[in-house]
């Protein structure tokens, strides 16, 4: 707490020469649907043209949330789930399928990969990134794999933070609150008259949760996270140049009988390096390169270290009505996973390697149709060669209306946690991992409309349909090996809209509903069956209300409902959460948070025996900038 006092001191002093720290004015609903997105479709468009349930979530956005980390951030993204487990760890989630080991979400941030590639899933509390220098957040529900490949299989949050040159000059922000505190900094320039670099830096801790019963769970934690970005432009060409490193720890957490659970530790360091050139006749070439490390420290489950190599190559070009996107890539991962209490890896060291080669061709059929055809041909070490087609039809009756169909496979390829876990630790085991175990697979139909009804009004509809074959399924121990023996549907329903109600009030809201039917097949021993393939609400919703006040203040009051979770029984919950801002002088802004302000604690996630409640925040933050 003194550390943020003295920063909060040091701000406020240093604040004359700043410039501003805020535009309080906002893109216009119909600016919004001008949006640039590229996730869709592997290149810029308009988000009123792209033909898939996507929503961005922006800048302002997120600041108006009041969100501190990207999890949160992601909670204004109406067609994802999100879930908070404890202090640190997420359930993240689109379609279904949520745990804290979710497998079928594709994460990238910048065009880095972020999943762990030993179980195809994301640690959240180690990913973050410094909010305000996010440009958006393109979150697609659905299939993107023709693109992104294996793991893009219920959708893609693609996190794109802005360019040097956008982030010149000097920022700081402190926040302080009862449950999480958090000091970033970063400071931008030129160098000479087409580069621009930024460092940043960033450091939070979150505070213990707690059980129903009122006692303090061994969940809290620190981190620390410094960066930086640079960018060169010059004519036809761009390049990229950027990356992070991070440590963080939470608490002691006792004994485990005769084991010593020490505090999770975590740390890594990433490089990426980007180049592109704009080439003649509306063509463009990119290369993209990265190294990732990672480290994690955990003696209950797995301590696993993974040193990640990737190299991507995209050609796009324009031959009369074909718009037509190629590329190739190469990702290597090796791992050495030491073994916990409960999990093991045998063995305990490995080599993996994905290649894949792709290619997609955009046809205008007419001046408002278009057909888009496309596949992605992607190699494992396990399965082989997987096959990802999809097509996409899009229909514009009018410039501010399209609707658009789409048919798409997509496949979640093994990872070592499918064949190579084992539990316990050493023999006789428990469950022997799955040598046999091969990609589950989704057969995808989408319809959707999307429309600016009005300058004032626009609106998202998403109907959905996946049919799913070979999940994962396991057997009766002991010596139980995981198999692929569960099949069945998910479908259901994803819309948002917004209004301006006046010029000074904007209302947006959203809703999921999913119903879910899996089903064991015929010759499994599965004791568990489908409640093991994750825990999900059959709806929820959310509302929120910004205000634009006078004097330079703003409101914003979310209220959101979470359905019922039925494998753990987690009943559902309804939170109230609030912003108010006040721009103090052109370069500071003094924002109080609260979360959760209408009850006490409530639990998001987890079964009975270990999950703990998520409690009312209320937090102050000061951001200065010059």
């Amino acid at each position: 707490m003194r550390l943020i006092v003295a920063a909060v001191a040091g701000a406020c002093s240093c604040a004359t020469h700043a410039a501003d720290v805020n535009d309080l004015t906002e893109l216009s609903l119909e600016e919004l649907g001008n949006i640039p997105v590229t996730s869709v479709s592997g290149r810029s468009e308009r988000l009123g043209e792209a033909p898939a349930s996507i929503h961005v979530i922006t800048a302002d956005a997120i600041r108006r949330s009041g969100a501190a980390t990207l999890p949160e951030a992601l909670r204004l993204a109406p067609n994802l789930q999100v879930a908070r487990i404890d202090a640190g760890q997420y359930a993240i989630s689109a379609r279904g399928f949520n745990d804290a080991i979710a497998d079928k979400l594709l994460v990238l941030i910048d065009g880095r990969t972020v999943y762990a590639p030993f179980f195809s899933g994301v640690f959240w509390d180690q990913q973050a990134v410094m909010l305000d220098d996010v440009d958006r957040i393109e979150v697609i529900s659905g299939p993107g794999a023709t693109l992104w490949g294996a793991n893009a299989v219920n959708g893609v949050i693609n996190v794109i933070t802005r360019t040097a040159a956008q982030t010149l000059g000097a920022n700081a922000a402190v926040t302080a609150g009862n449950l999480d505190s958090q000091i970033t900094a970063r400071y931008g320039a030129k160098l000479g008259a087409d580069a621009a670099y930024r460092l940043y830096a960033m450091a939070d801790r979150t505070e213990n949760t707690r059980t129903a019963s009122g006692n303090a769970v061994a969940d809290g934690r620190t981190r620390q996270q410094v960066g930086f970005r640079a960018d060169w432009a010059r004519d036809r060409d761009q390049l990229t140049l950027q990356g992070d490193t991070y440590t963080g720890r939470s608490e002691h957490r006792g004994f485990f009988g005769p084991f010593e659970l020490t505090p999770i530790k975590i740390s890594g360091a990433n490089l990426l390096a980007r180049w592109s050139r704009q080439l003649a006749n509306n063509s463009s070439v990119s290369v993209q390169a990265y190294v990732d490390h990672t480290e994690r420290r955990d003696a209950l489950l797995y301590s696993p270290q993974v040193d990640i190599v990737d190299v991507q190559f995209q050609h796009g070009f324009q031959v009369r009505n074909h718009r037509v996107l190629w590329g190739a890539g190469h990702r290597r991962s090796r791992d050495d996973i030491e073994p916990g209490v409960f999990f093991g890896f045998v063995p305990a060291s490995r080599t993996l390697r994905w290649t894949n080669v792709f290619a997609q061709d955009e046809i205008a059929l007419t001046e408002r149709t278009e057909l888009t055809l496309g596949t992605k041909l992607e190699n494992n070490d396990y399965t082989g060669t997987e096959a990802l087609p999809s097509v996409r039809l899009a229909w514009q009756p009018s410039n501010d209306h399209l609707a658009w169909a789409a048919l798409s496979r997509a496949v979640r390829a093994p990872a070592r946690l499918d064949r190579e876990l084992v539990l316990p630790p050493t023999p006789p085991y428990i469950i022997a991992g799955g040598p046999d175990f091969v990609s589950e697979v989704a057969d995808v139909a989408e319809v959707g409309w999307r429309a600016q009804a009005s300058p004032d009004f626009n609106y998202s509809m998403t109907l959905f349909h996946h049919e799913w074959s070979r999940l994962r399924s396991g057997q009766v121990p002991p010596n139980a090996h995981v198999q692929n023996m569960i099949a069945g549907h998910t479908q259901g329903i994803e819309t948002w809209a917004t209004w301006q109600a006046a010029p000074w009030v904007r209302l947006s809201a959203g809703a999921t509903v999913l119903r879910k039917r899996l089903h064991v097949q015929a010759g499994s021993t599965d004791p568990v069956g489908p409640a093991a393939l994750g825990d999900d609400p059959s709806h929820q919703w959310s509302v929120r209300a910004s205000f634009n006040l006078p004097r330079r203040q703003d409101l914003d009051v979310a209220l959101r409902h979470v359905g019922a979770l039925p494998v753990a029984q987690v009943p559902s919950y309804t939170a109230v959460d609030a912003r108010y801002g006040w721009l103090l002088r052109d370069n500071l802004q003094l924002s109080v948070i609260g979360q959760n302000l209408f009850d006490r604690a409530h639990t998001e996630f987890g079964n009975f025996m270990s999950r703990t409640e998520i409690g009312r925040s209320i937090a102050l933050r000061l951001r200065w900038a010059m």
